[in-house]
C-alpha cells in the first residue's frame, strides 16, 4: 500500500461526497428481478456494451482482475426486461407526457407495430405487412438512416450500411458523427488512421498521462483501475479542463481493497482552461516546448513534415493573446510544457470536451501537434487515445456506417465506390450522403421523405429538441428500430416501430470493436427472448432485399466472413467464434515500424488559427456535461461525485460571489431567444464559463452551429444568467 495516493483516511470515504458503488450493486441485483440467472450469464459470458473499454465477461487483456462498471450494472434491465403490454400503445396520449426513462421501464417492444398520421395510437401488425409497407414507401424515395451507438454490434451496422446503399444512398450515419468525428477528420489527415495509437497496457507506467476534455470517471468507470496501478507505477496524471471533475481529483475503485478503502488520488496536475480555450493553450505549451528546445528533433526530423511552419506559426502568437483565448497564465503552459518536456513517455486522451466545437477538428489537431513535438507515437507507454464512450462507436465507422466513408474508413470516391460495386454487386453511390445533422435539415426543409433511426433519439441528442420535433413531423414515413419506446416515436405522423434484438440475443454471437482496436467476439446468452424481435443485421437486410438486389445473409458468420473482405484490416474476425476471442488490429502500436499511414508515410503538423471567441461582459460560455447517464439514459437525478441534480447550473464561487448567488438560486440563462431555467452550483471551474447537464441544455444550442468538416454539431453557447 501507498499512504502517499490514499484519498482520505476515513475507511471507504465515509461521509464524503462520493458514488456509493456497492448500493449500485445492490440496486442492479433488484433491477433484474425475475431475470437474475440470466442477467448473471451476460455479465459473465457477454462483451460489455457499455462504454468502448472492451472488457470480456468480467475481465479483460490489461490486467488479470474483475470489472464491473456501474454504467453496466445500469444497462442490465435494457437486456433482461420482459415485453411491454403492447395494447398500452393503443392510445399514445398518455405516453407523450412521460420522460424517457419511464417509457424505457414499460418493458421491450416485442410486435411490428403502425401509427398512422391522426391515429390515437399503434397497431400491431406482421413482419410482412410492416416491411411491405417500408418497402413501398422507401422505394424512389429521398431517404436517411440513421444509427445509435447503443451496443450495436459490427455485424449490425455493416449490414445497414450496405442495405442502404443497396437502395441507392450514401445517406446513412451514426452516433460517432455527434462524438467523436472531429477525431476521424484530424487523425485521418495528420497520422493516416482514425483510431487509438497505443493500448490500455500504455497507461500503465507511462511517465504522463494527460487528459484533455474527458471525464473517465463519469464516461469509462474501468478506466479508473487503469489509472489506480498507473498511479502505482509511478505515473503522473494531468487533467486540462473548464471543470476539476471530483471524480477526476479521487476515486474509490471498489473492486480493489486498497481503493476501495481509503480512495486513490488520481489528478497530481489540474490545469484551467476557458470552455473553447484548449488551442490557445495547448499552442502556448508548443511555444513552450519549443523555446526551451524540449522537441524531439530526431523523430520530427525523421517522422514528420511542416515542422517549420508551425514552429514560425506558434511564435508569431503572442502570449498575450494565448492566455486571453485560453483563460489560462503562461506559467501554467509553462508547467505543462515542463511535464511533458521532462516525460520520457507520455499518453494524451481526449473526448467530447475537445471534439464537440465549431473548430474540434483543430482542437485535436492541436493535441497531436503535442505528441509529434515529443515523439510520442509508436512505442511503448506512448499514444494518441480518443477514447469512446461507447461500445459501438470504432466499429461504427469502420464498418461504413457513415455518410461520408466506406467500409474500412475509405473516403466516398468513384474508385473506392467502384471496388465496392465489384465486391457487392450492385452500384454504388460515387458521392457523400447526407450526415445525422444534415438528415434533420433536409427533413425541416421537406427535403427527406423517410427515416430510418435505428435506436437513438434526436430529441435529446441533438440541439434544439423543438427544430428535431418539427423536422420528425415533417416526414412521411418515419421507421423506428428500437428495443425499447423512445419519445420521438411519438412524434406526429406515420411512424412504423419494428422491435429490435439485443447483442445477447443474436444467434452466431456478434462482434465490438474497443478503444483500443480490439475486435472481441460476444456470443449468443442463453435466457428468454422478447417477442417477433429481429437482429437488425436482418431488418435491413430484408428490407433492401424487396426493393433492389438480393443481399439477406443466412447469419453473423456470414457477414463476419464479407467483413474480412471488405475491411482488409480486420483479418482474422471470420475466425472469432468463442467468447473472448479477440484480435487487435494494428498491434498493440500503430506505426511501430516507424512509417505513418499516409501517403508519404511522414505525420503532418498542423498550422492552426486561434478560434475568435468574444465573451462579452456580463455573459458565459456554458457547455453542456454528463451526470449519471449513458449517453442520453439518464439513470439518477443526483450525480455521486458532485451532489449535482439534473438542473444544476455549475459556476464558481468567484462568478457567484460577485452575481450574489446562493447555491440553488434558481437562474434563467438566455442565448438568442433560447431560454434554460436551473439552480445554481457551486464548483470548482474556471471563473467565466458555466456547465448544465445534456440532454437537459440542449434547448439553448443553436442548431445551425457545426465544425466545418466533420459537421459536428457545437454543444456549448455563450449566454446571460438571470437571478429568478
Amino acid at each position: 500500500m501507498n499512504p502517499r495516493n490514499w484519498a482520505s483516511w476515513r475507511p471507504f470515504g465515509i461521509g464524503l461526497r462520493k458514488p456509493n458503488n456497492y448500493l449500485e450493486l445492490w440496486k442492479a441485483f433488484k433491477s433484474v428481478k425475475g431475470n437474475r440467472r440470466y442477467a448473471w450469464r451476460i455479465l459473465n459470458q457477454g462483451t460489455c456494451d457499455g462504454c468502448a473499454l472492451g472488457t470480456h465477461g468480467m475481465r479483460d487483456w490489461t490486467m488479470d482482475e474483475i470489472h464491473l462498471c456501474n454504467i453496466r450494472l445500469r444497462l442490465l434491465p435494457l437486456n433482461t426486461m420482459p415485453a411491454l403490454d403492447h395494447r398500452k400503445l393503443g392510445d399514445v396520449s398518455g405516453l407523450k407526457g412521460m420522460k424517457s426513462a419511464e417509457l424505457r421501464e414499460l418493458g421491450r417492444l416485442p410486435y411490428p407495430m403502425l401509427r398512422r398520421k391522426g391515429d390515437q395510437g399503434f397497431t400491431r401488425i406482421s413482419w410482412d405487412e410492416a416491411l411491405r409497407i417500408a418497402a413501398e414507401s422507401l422505394e424512389g424515395a429521398r431517404s436517411g438512416t440513421y444509427l445509435t451507438s447503443r451496443g450495436v454490434p459490427n455485424e449490425n451496422y455493416y449490414a445497414a450500411q450496405k442495405a442502404v446503399r443497396a437502395m441507392g444512398s450514401n445517406n446513412v450515419d451514426n452516433a460517432a458523427r455527434i462524438c467523436h468525428s472531429p477525431s476521424t477528420v484530424a487523425l485521418k489527415q495528420t497520422i493516416g488512421a482514425a483510431a487509438t495509437t497505443c493500448s490500455y497496457t500504455d497507461w500503465i507506467g507511462s511517465d504522463l498521462i494527460v487528459f484533455i476534455g474527458s471525464n473517465p470517471a463519469n464516461n469509462q468507470p474501468v478506466a479508473m483501475k487503469y489509472l489506480y496501478h498507473a498511479k502505482k507505477a509511478g505515473t503522473r496524471i494531468a487533467m486540462v479542463n473548464t471543470y476539476r471533475e471530483p471524480g477526476m481529483d479521487r476515486y474509490w475503485v471498489p473492486s480493489n481493497a486498497e481503493s476501495a478503502l481509503f480512495g486513490t488520488k488520481m489528478t497530481d496536475e489540474f490545469f484551467g482552461v476557458n470552455v473553447g480555450g484548449d488551442i490557445g493553450f495547448l499552442t502556448g505549451v508548443l511555444k513552450h516546448l519549443i523555446e526551451n528546445d524540449w522537441v524531439d528533433k530526431e523523430f520530427v526530423e525523421s517522422r514528420t513534415k511542416g515542422f517549420e511552419q508551425v514552429r514560425q506559426a506558434v511564435t508569431d502568437q503572442p502570449w498575450e493573446r494565448l492566455e486571453a483565448i485560453s483563460g489560462a497564465s503562461r506559467d501554467d503552459m509553462l508547467r505543462l510544457a515542463r511535464l511533458l518536456g521532462e516525460a520520457k513517455s507520455a499518453v494524451l486522451v481526449w473526448s467530447m470536451g475537445i471534439t464537440q466545437h465549431t473548430y474540434g477538428e483543430d482542437n485535436v489537431r492541436s493535441i497531436v501537434n503535442l505528441a509529434l513535438a515529443r515523439g510520442f507515437v509508436g512505442r511503448d507507454r506512448c499514444g494518441l487515445m480518443p477514447i469512446r464512450g461507447h461500445s459501438g462507436v470504432q466499429g461504427g465507422a469502420e464498418m461504413g456506417a457513415y455518410a461520408t466513408g466506406l467500409p474500412g474508413g475509405l473516403p466516398i470516391t468513384p474508385e473506392n465506390a467502384a471496388r465496392f460495386t465489384g465486391l457487392w454487386g450492385f452500384e454504388v453511390p460515387t458521392t457523400p450522403g447526407l450526415t445525422a445533422t444534415e438528415m434533420i435539415d433536409a427533413a425541416h426543409s421537406g427535403d427527406l421523405d423517410v427515416l430510418i433511426s435505428s435506436g437513438g433519439n434526436f430529441l435529446e441528442v441533438l440541439p434544439d429538441p423543438d427544430h428535431c420535433r418539427e423536422a420528425l413531423s415533417r416526414l412521411r414515413l418515419r421507421i423506428h428500430i428500437d428495443i425499447v419506446l423512445s419519445s420521438q416515436m411519438l412524434v406526429d405522423g406515420d411512424v412504423l416501430v419494428l422491435p429490435a434484438q439485443t447483442r445477447y440475443e443474436m444467434v452466431g454471437g456478434i462482434t465490438q470493436t474497443s478503444t483500443e482496436r480490439r475486435i472481441i467476439f460476444s456470443p449468443e446468452v442463453e435466457g428468454p427472448r422478447v417477442g417477433e424481435a429481429w437482429p437488425e443485421w436482418k431488418i435491413f437486410t430484408e428490407l433492401a432485399s424487396r426493393i433492389g438486389p438480393d443481399i439477406r445473409f443466412t447469419g453473423t458468420p456470414q457477414i463476419r466472413a464479407e467483413i474480412e473482405r471488405a475491411v482488409p484490416f480486420y483479418a482474422g474476425i471470420s475466425e472469432l467464434t468463442g467468447f473472448g476471442d479477440n484480435v487487435q488490429y494494428g498491434g498493440r502500436h500503430l506505426f511501430s515500424d516507424g512509417r505513418f499511414q499516409t501517403a508519404d508515410g511522414l505525420a503532418a503538423f498542423s498550422v492552426l488559427e486561434l478560434p475568435h471567441l468574444e465573451r462579452p461582459d456580463g455573459s458565459f460560455m456554458v457547455a453542456t456535461r454528463r451526470g449519471k447517464q449513458f449517453n442520453s439514459m439518464v439513470h439518477e437525478r443526483r450525480d455521486g461525485f458532485n451532489g449535482a441534480m439534473r438542473e444544476a447550473v455549475l459556476m464558481s464561487d468567484y462568478d457567484a460571489d460577485r452575481l450574489g448567488l446562493a447555491d440553488g438560486t434558481a437562474v434563467e440563462l438566455r442565448a438568442d431567444g433560447r431560454s434554460y431555467l436551473g439552480r445554481v452550483l457551486r464548483a470548482p471551474l474556471v471563473p467565466g464559463n458555466l456547465q448544465i447537464h445534456w440532454p437537459e441544455g440542449n434547448v439553448l444550442l443553436d442548431e445551425a452551429r457545426r465544425s466545418p468538416d466533420a459537421k459536428i454539431p457545437d454543444y456549448n453557447a455563450l449566454v446571460t444568467v438571470h437571478k429568478l
